[in-house]
């Protein structure tokens, strides 16, 4: 259904800069929430109470607003959803299929940019450059002299909990630096050989000097890495996560860190976002950034073009270039 302009109605539910939201304007009437001021529900009753309602959402991964039943029901005109992420946990992929809602994401826009990230954050917990930088930075150097040593990334046992398309990106960064790629997943990859698969995490864990997060977010990965994970991984061992907060077990990576049961970790994501545990901001052996491993200026212009061809491709009637259904693995 399209807008007395003759362009379809979409709902934008997340922020977006200012040539990305043109790009959408130029092509479809935008109900803005951000833009509107209004309440959640008053902008949604709204919306659906308009001459030409919304068939499409736009809705941001990780966002506080979840398209669950609730909200289908306050808009019952849309019938596609579109995540601006490669996660889906805050959609209910079980009531949309159920209703005939069709979901897409981000696909793997971000896919390079996270996996580079996720080797930045490991070369840098293990090398100690941030904390080396501090130290150069507060003229500790020509007082304390050198600062302590790192330890060497080739020939690392690096177990990735996750090899889809951001973990097996991953996977062949390591192997150029000579590290060793286990890896755990819901079943064993037919198209992996060299890989060693472990059927469960805490074994994977044990076996491994590093272990990489980057697995998406559902109720088989909520807290994947436990505290038994994490007494596994051992005080030499290092935890890398750039795939949700919730994989692991914040509370005990905390008091893993604090007691030495671990030797360090690189986080790009957080249970609470944007709230971080304050007892992380004081250890040097802890690496932070702020749930930016997807961003970088080009990764920002490809997320535009993948949106709006999804769009497109679900006002013609074509299917959607990067489909999720309720029993899609993503790991």
């Amino acid at each position: 259904m399209a807008s007395a302009g003759g362009k379809p109605t979409i709902l934008l539910l997340r922020r977006l800069d200012s040539s990305f939201a043109t790009a959408l304007r130029e092509r479809f009437h935008v109900l803005d929430f951000h833009a509107s001021g209004e309440p959640l529900a008053a902008f949604l009753a709204a919306a659906a109470a308009a001459p030409e309602p919304p068939r499409a959402a736009i809705v941001v991964g990780g966002g506080s607003i979840r398209a669950d039943a609730s909200f289908l029901d306050t808009v019952p005109s849309l019938r596609c959803i579109f995540s601006t992420g490669a996660g889906v946990d805050h959609i209910d992929l079980a009531e949309c299929a159920r209703r005939g809602v069709s979901v897409a994401n981000s696909g793997e826009v971000y896919s390079t940019d996270v996996a580079d990230h996720a080797v930045g954050l490991l070369i840098d917990v293990l090398r100690r450059v941030s904390a080396a930088e501090r130290y150069v930075r507060s003229g500790s150097w020509p007082v304390q002299g050198d600062y302590p040593l790192g330890s060497k990334l080739g020939g690392k046992r690096v177990g990735i909990i996750g090899l889809g398309n951001i973990g097996s990106r991953i996977a062949k960064r390591l192997e150029a630096f000579g590290c060793v790629i286990y890896y755990n997943s819901r079943r064993p990859k037919d198209s992996v050989v060299s890989y060693k698969y472990f059927p469960n995490v805490h074994d994977l864990a044990a076996k491994s000097d590093v272990l990489i997060v980057a697995c998406a977010l559902n109720k088989w990965t909520r807290h994947i890495v436990n505290k038994d994970v994490l007494e596994a991984l051992g005080k030499d061992g290092v935890i890398i996560n750039i795939g949700r907060g919730a994989n692991v077990d914040e509370a005990e990576l905390v008091v893993a860190l604090k007691d030495g049961k671990i030797a360090g970790a690189g986080l790009d994501v957080f249970e609470n976002e944007p709230r971080v545990p304050g007892e992380l901001f004081s250890m040097d052996n802890v690496v932070l950034t702020n749930h930016v491993a997807v961003f970088t200026a080009q990764s920002r212009s490809d997320l535009c073009a993948h949106t709006i061809s999804n769009l497109e491709a679900f006002f013609s009637g074509q299917p959607l270039l990067t489909p999720v259904h309720d029993d899609s693995i993503v790991d």
